[in-house]
């Protein structure tokens, strides 16, 4: 052998943070439209359907990431967990906009009020995700705090709005507003979650 020494490398892993950055990045863009679609923009239905696509793809580039890595920042279980509960978010949106369509059910101020506490606490969400991966707990879980924040307010906007449904005496159109409200719940629900999975995400790594 020559007198040259012989190096090896392991391949770098790929930085599965700032991946999960970008699908939620893309869910961000997605609840906007869902915003914009609540507030009267039929044409952001279209736009939404389209980041939901690309935030699918972008969940699975990174769950192929996570599956070829040799180390990850935070355990491959919460950033799975992460991701997942992401995508159901603008998966969320975009279904209860199609159900809407489904029913011929337009948005009203609640669905729009609702929609925008959804994309509040997503942008938090965001901001969360940044902080970790800056390596700034505290900043990360005061941001994943005002998420959950944000939902609780939902939650008093989803029972106002039902207690209101008692005054529509169209049962379609109380049928259908009442699923529509559940379902903006539910996603606030998710949210929260994920929020809660920062938290402890935090912890473990603690």
């Amino acid at each position: 052998m020559s007198g040259k020494h012989m190096h090896w490398f392991l391949p770098q892993d790929a930085d599965v943070l700032a991946m999960l950055r970008r699908q939620t990045a893309i869910t961000v863009e997605g609840v906007d439209e869902l915003v914009a679609w609540a507030k009267g923009d039929a044409e952001a239905a279209e736009r939404l359907r389209l980041c939901e696509h690309r935030a699918d793809k972008s969940k699975r580039e990174l769950r192929e990431a996570l599956t070829e890595a040799f180390s990850t920042p935070l355990a491959l279980e919460d950033i799975f967990e992460l991701s997942r509960g992401i995508d159901e978010i603008v998966n969320d949106a975009k279904n209860l906009v199609g159900e809407a369509e489904a029913m011929g059910t337009g948005p009203d101020a609640a669905i729009a009020e609702m929609a925008e506490e959804i994309a509040a606490g997503t942008r938090e969400l965001a901001k969360a995700l940044e902080l970790l991966e800056a390596g700034d707990s505290a900043g990360a879980t005061a941001a994943a705090d005002r998420a959950v924040k944000d939902q609780r307010h939902l939650q008093h906007t989803y029972r106002a709005s039902m207690s209101a449904l008692v005054e529509v005496e169209d049962q379609r159109e109380l049928a259908a507003r009442r699923e529509l409200y559940r379902r903006l719940a539910r996603t606030g629900d998710e949210l929260a979650r994920v929020a809660e999975r920062v938290w402890y995400s935090v912890l473990k790594e603690s």
